[in-house]
């Protein structure tokens, strides 16, 4: 049986301690490709300095974040309460390139910085929290931090789109990934004009249901993979402090019993399929 290899990239890292440690168990056990760290979270600091420790520093990227918790510099017009506004009001506001650009800028190269100060070198990659380093306007400011900086060579962008087919053939979560692939339209060719590769093929699209079969559905998101394929999950364990900025906690934990189980090792070997580095 001809296999195939994918990335498998594990979101939020750094929105709370036991996601975290979740999430560096999973590295550490060679389950995920890497992890997206949400460098404006208290936290981050700290579990920057765990990745490091557990040998884990080269396999951590930015989850460019604009909708969940503080952010690091003042936007008195995104966020005049000193909390980052919900995902709706940022997607209607990068769509009619209306969001404070001077805000977004410096709030982008902040968590910039936050990431390579604590990690001594540039993020593995680029990904959004809810997708949202895809969405016109953030894009555009995102390519120009990261050109200022000279990363085109050093990191690559995640692509959050599918080809349509792909997204049928699999059979889960058609609306979500149906969206950001029209809300992200475009960014592809952006991203490569502005010297980054990205990755080719995505899935990982869950309704976060607790109770689910996340087994059968992480198969799913192995149909159709493209060349270089790239899945999303959100594993770790459920804490107080992502409680309170997140309501997708128990489906964390089922996440992480999975991919630390037999069963999804069995279901790799299955299809020879093989996780490789970001």
């Amino acid at each position: 049986m001809t296999g195939f290899s994918f990335m498998l990239v594990a979101d939020d890292y750094a929105i709370s301690p036991a996601v975290s440690l979740g999430i560096r168990e999973a590295l550490s056990a060679g389950r995920l490709s890497g992890t997206g760290a949400m460098t404006n979270r208290p936290f981050w600091p700290d579990e920057a300095r765990q990745l490091q420790v557990a040998g884990l520093a080269e396999k951590a990227g930015l989850h460019l974040n604009l909708t969940c918790g503080e952010p690091l510099t003042p936007m008195p017009r995104l966020a005049p309460a000193g909390t980052l506004p919900a995902l709706k009001p940022v997607v209607s506001g990068a769509r009619s390139r209306s969001l404070p650009a001077d805000e977004l800028a410096a709030e982008i190269s902040a968590q910039l910085d936050a990431f390579e100060t604590a990690m001594e070198r540039p993020p593995a990659f680029v990904d959004g929290h809810q997708h949202i380093h895809m969405l016109p306007q953030i894009r555009e400011i995102l390519f120009a931090q990261l050109n200022a900086r000279g990363w085109q060579d050093k990191l690559w962008l995640r692509d959050s789109a599918d080809h349509p087919t792909a997204i049928l053939r699999r059979r889960i979560e058609l609306v979500k990934a149906g969206v950001v692939a029209a809300l992200g339209r475009g960014f592809t060719k952006a991203a490569r004009a502005a010297g980054f590769a990205v990755n080719s093929g995505f899935s990982g699209f869950s309704s976060f249901n607790p109770a689910g079969d996340y087994a059968a559905d992480f198969a799913r998101y192995l149909v159709a993979p493209g060349p270089r394929h790239l899945v999303m999950c959100h594993p770790g364990y459920a804490d107080d402090a992502l409680a309170a900025v997140d309501p997708h906690t128990k489906s964390r934990e089922r996440e992480l019993a999975f991919l630390s189980s037999d069963r999804f090792s069995q279901l790799l070997e299955g299809l020879n399929a093989i996780i490789i580095r970001v």
